[in-house]
């Protein structure tokens, strides 16, 4: 095999780019993580260890040292503006979405690292609401209550208050008002605090600005700010409200249009403030983003400035504007979900087997009696060179279309049609290899480089692991495991075992733009050793909005400690989801399945069809895959 230095196969996938020092590459070519940013630990092993316990890909890894470490980045981003730009006497205070992930193991990793920072969460519904109460949260940490709202969600926020936690209800429409001031005017004990959310007239980019803008699902107008305040100081409590919120939505990649909504929201802040409402905080929601490809640039997939100059931006705003306004500052919040979790965690999935582009062409020409288009095909591959490739195509493209006909009336046969076949790829790939050549590369074999790919299977639901690949083309890095420094020799998408065609990850980070295939390893190159791709940054959303298409469940899930020597610990192994489970979730029982099946197979066993040997392995075969996972399985 042709070997690429550490350097070339880095820059082939771009890890430096996207890995924020947390991924890597070892000497011997093994994808490696660093959660720490200190041991090195080969993600092989891991997975190697997983197996030697049973559990096989696909399976979700998560490594709660790079929740902590971009909790710490993220909260001495702002300590360091803080101090900077001298913002004194107010603080900062991170607070998680729980909508981002709330799968367990997050939660309590984020929690226990952010008892430092004082971090606080945001619960977007009532069960998110009951949730954040029952975790256990230090006395005095906020919560952050958004969304719709009833009587029921209102009273859990009361509660929250009376149990000694910050409670802030955010009014997101006029109408809450009136459920605010029909259950706290009067209640006697602590009351939440409340606040507003504010329909900027700044808008977010990329593909969640509909959150944004004065039409945004969420938030106040203007007059209905007022009107809110209005009503408010009538019920008496508007002393209650402390908090202005606002949120353009997720991964904003231009630092422009976040520095806009910071100008605007501190400028609204300040005025409420010089009306007299007793507003002392400043939530600036969520909108940090990811760099999912690496590039450093307003795609959809990344973002053009970093973590310090966003918490910069921040504070600069806000002290400058309420120092023009003469107003105190705000203790300043943020809700930056995202951020925190994409790195957390990454898919791993066996490659099962693939799909070649590239059927055997017979070495011999076609026999004599070969009809024409066949021997034709044959003399265009034989005969193409460097100033006919282009001429030798179309006419191979216009033979192709006439051998179609001809099998359609019953004038080829099967065999036939199968040898046209491969001469004709075979022409169309040494027509692609002249056309590389150019300077100028046409689309006609743009289109045709696409074409001629390969497919790899791998195990795994690209609807239940990598979703907003499916719903929004969601960059996410997909780099194989092992053999990176060998020069890869197939180009490839990833297709997954759904039955849907939708089912494929056919987009790729790269530096310069998105790559419609991924260079990736024969896997017949080495038999019988397994060949597994990691999909990363999965740790924002995919968990919690995965779903359950073809009866495929979660994948086994397991938690990762790296220490400073690079020895690894498995600290956690949740099974997959087994077919009980998700059958379950539809409504269908595991006994009433059973039940049916026995029936039947007790007939056939009376009928003959099966013997009693056979009808007892059968049913206890069929019981037994209840217990199962739903993902495929290596060997017989």
């Amino acid at each position: 095999m042709a070997r690429l230095s550490l350097e070339d196969a880095l820059d082939r996938y771009g890890i430096p780019r996207w890995g924020r020092g947390f991924f890597g590459i070892s000497p011997d070519g093994r994808l490696t993580v660093r959660p720490a940013r200190t041991g090195e630990a080969a993600l092989a092993d891991v997975v190697s260890s997983l197996r030697e316990r049973g559990v096989e890909p696909p399976v979700v890894l998560r490594f709660p040292q790079i929740l902590r470490a971009s909790l710490d980045e993220l909260t001495g981003a702002f300590r360091s503006a803080m101090e900077e730009f001298h913002y004194r006497d107010s603080g900062y205070v991170p607070v998680y979405p729980l909508k981002v992930n709330q799968r367990r193991p997050v939660v309590r990793a984020l929690l226990e690292a952010g008892r430092e920072y004082g971090m606080g969460l945001e619960a977007g519904s009532r069960s998110e609401l009951l949730l954040a109460l029952g975790l256990g949260l230090p006395e005095g940490s906020m919560i952050c209550v958004n969304g719709y709202k009833d009587a029921d969600t209102l009273r859990l926020a009361l509660l929250g208050a009376r149990l000694g936690l910050r409670v802030i209800v955010v009014i997101e429409k006029l109408f809450e008002v009136d459920l605010v001031e029909a259950l706290f005017r009067g209640a006697g004990g602590p009351l939440p605090e409340l606040g507003v959310r504010t329909r900027l007239f700044a808008r977010g980019s990329g593909k969640w600005w509909k959150s944004s803008g004065t039409t945004a699902k969420f938030g106040l107008s203007t007059a209905s700010l007022l009107e809110a305040c209005a009503r408010l100081d009538r019920a008496g409590l508007l002393d209650r409200l402390s908090t202005v919120h606002f949120h353009i939505g997720s991964q904003i990649p231009e630092i422009r249009r976040l520095k806009g909504a910071f100008r605007e929201g501190a400028r609204l802040y300040a005025k409420l403030r010089r009306q007299g409402v007793p507003v002392s905080v400043l939530n600036v929601g969520g909108g940090l983003a990811v760099d999912y490809d690496g590039s450093r640039t307003a795609s959809d997939a990344s973002r053009n400035y970093s973590v310090q100059e966003y918490a910069n931006d921040v504070v600069y705003t806000v002290r400058e504007i309420c120092a023009e306004e003469r107003v105190p500052l705000p203790t300043l919040v943020s809700e930056s979900g995202r951020a925190l979790t994409a790195y957390h965690s990454l898919l791993v999935t066996n490659v099962l087997g693939r799909i070649a582009a590239d059927p055997p062409l017979p070495a011999e020409p076609p026999p004599d009696g070969a009809p024409r288009v066949v021997r034709e095909l044959f003399e265009l591959c034989r005969d193409m060179g460097a100033k006919t490739y282009r001429e030798f195509f179309h006419d191979a493209v216009e033979l192709r279309d006439e051998m179609i006909t001809m099998f359609n009336v019953g004038m080829l046969s099967l065999e036939e049609r199968a040898l046209a076949e491969q001469l004709f790829w075979q022409v169309a790939r040494e027509a692609l290899r002249y056309a590389r050549r150019e300077r100028v590369f046409a689309e006609e074999f743009e289109q045709l480089e696409r074409a001629l790919h390969d497919k790899f299977i791998a195990n795994f639901s690209v609807f239940q692991s990598a979703p907003d690949h499916w719903a929004l083309e969601q960059l996410f890095p997909v780099v194989p495991l092992t053999r990176l420094t060998e020069e890869p020799t197939l180009r490839a998408t990833v297709v997954d075992i759904t039955c849907d065609s939708d089912g494929e990850i056919d987009h790729f980070v790269d530096v310069k733009d998105v790559k419609e295939v991924l260079e990736l390893h024969d896997p017949a190159d080495r038999p019988g050793e397994p060949y597994d791709l990691a999909i990363l940054l999965l740790g924002a959303y995919q968990d919690v909005m995965g779903d359950l298409h073809n009866l495929f469940g979660a994948p086994a899930d397991a938690d990762v400690v790296v220490d400073s020597d690079g020895n690894f610990e498995i600290t956690r192994i949740d099974p997959p989801d087994s077919a009980e489970r998700v059958l379950g979730a539809f409504g269908f029982q595991r006994d009433e399945l059973v039940r049916q099946v026995a029936a039947r197979i007790d007939r056939a066993r009376r009928e003959g069809r099966l013997g009693p040997e056979e009808a007892a392995a059968g049913l206890r075969r069929y019981t037994d895959l209840f217990d199962g996972g739903t993902y495929l399985k290596r060997g017989a």
